[in-house]
């Protein structure tokens, strides 16, 4: 296999939507309905490191959708998302050998790479990152939320409210926001997100609560009704 079929098509995740704060729920949606049987996985992995190129572009191309989803959560950027996806399949081929399929389902050990590469990213770009505030991007969302309010059932149209909800991600801590997306956005259990971040069940809870808490305020501050 080659680094090279590491190339893939992404895009932003979610179109439909639900009620406001159902805007979780539209988010979501084709991100855990793609993720594959834990023996597929393995078979393909097997695969790969026997040395089958095509069953690399199978295992990329079955989980590049979460893995961008996941990136471009935390990112709220498109192109950053995209590249960071591509590093992670970068990472993913390099430490493949590493993937024990007796100690966990690789969609979540998969996470778990996506997780410390993006945690990598935040604190290198710390200094250097600049990104609008909720305050300058309010009379944008009060303007969409007006607009909106004469429809049936209080609903936004789906790219309106996948916008809002992003904005309003990048607000939290990362340790809050990554929390929150992997719970309410990709459904993964506790013990899934635990495994993933290496910490209890207790403190997910914890971080959950706090992060939903978090994001209903910040919810509020775009006049949508949480």
């Amino acid at each position: 296999m080659t680094a090279a079929a590491t190339t893939m098509e992404t895009r932003k995740p979610g179109t439909t939507l639900s009620p406001v704060w159902g805007l979780v729920d539209a988010a979501r949606l084709g991100s855990r309905c793609l993720e594959s049987p834990i023996d597929v996985d393995t078979q393909l992995v097997e695969r790969c490191l026997a040395g089958d190129e095509g069953a690399w572009e199978d295992l990329v191309k079955m989980h590049t959708r979460r893995v961008y989803s996941i990136c471009y959560r935390f990112v709220g950027k498109d192109s950053e998302a995209q590249d960071l996806t591509q590093d992670v399949f970068l990472r993913l081929f390099r430490t493949l050998r590493s993937f024990r399929a007796g100690e966990g389902s690789f969609s979540v050990w998969l996470t778990r790479l996506t997780r410390n590469l993006l945690i990598d990213h935040y604190r290198r770009t710390k200094n250097e990152r600049v990104t609008d505030s909720i305050e300058e991007q309010l009379p944008t969302i009060e303007e969409r939320s007006s607009s909106a309010a004469g429809r049936a059932d209080g609903l936004l149209a789906g790219r309106e409210a996948s916008e809002i909800l992003q904005a309003a991600l990048q607000r939290l801590s990362p340790e809050l926001r990554e929390t929150v997306i992997l719970r309410d956005l990709e459904e993964l259990d506790y013990k899934e997100i635990a495994d993933t971040l290496g910490v209890p069940e207790g403190t997910v809870k914890s971080r959950l609560n706090r992060g939903r808490a978090e994001l209903a305020r910040v919810l509020r501050k775009y006049q949508v009704a949480v």
